[in-house]
């Protein structure tokens, strides 16, 4: 009677187990990847004033980042195309070479058990010059 009783209090504690206790939550997917088109300006004066620069593309989301040498900067949301960013006057103080790039941020899993969410996606770099 002993071993009986055993023998199902393993196959209960076996299939309860099996039948809920892992995760059900699905990894992130790929997010929206965005492509820089165009920056206006293209380039500016070193030394030059503080400015807003402009960055034309595509599939930018609401929550859009530029990265400025891989720094994120405090960017405005115009459209799914068009993002601008302040400049300061400090940034463009000496000539060189800057990489722009945009990212969108990952998304956090909303459907059941935190699934559903995104990864974050950064653009390829586009050069800015400062002359």
């Amino acid at each position: 009677m002993k071993s009986v009783k055993t023998t199902l209090l393993v196959t209960l504690i076996a299939m309860t187990l099996a039948c809920g206790y892992s995760s059900k939550a699905t990894p992130p997917v790929a997010g929206t990847m965005p492509t820089i088109a165009q920056l206006a300006p293209s380039s500016t004066a070193a030394g030059g004033a503080t400015f807003t620069l402009t960055v034309n593309g595509t599939n930018f989301g609401s929550k859009a980042v530029v990265n400025w040498n891989g720094v994120a900067t405090t960017t405005t949301y115009v459209t799914g195309s068009q993002l601008t960013v302040l400049v300061p006057a400090s940034d463009i103080a000496a000539s060189g070479m800057v990489q722009i790039t945009v990212t969108n941020p990952a998304t956090v899993g909303t459907g059941q058990y935190g699934s559903g969410g995104t990864l974050a996606e950064t653009s390829s770099p586009v050069n800015f010059t400062i002359n």
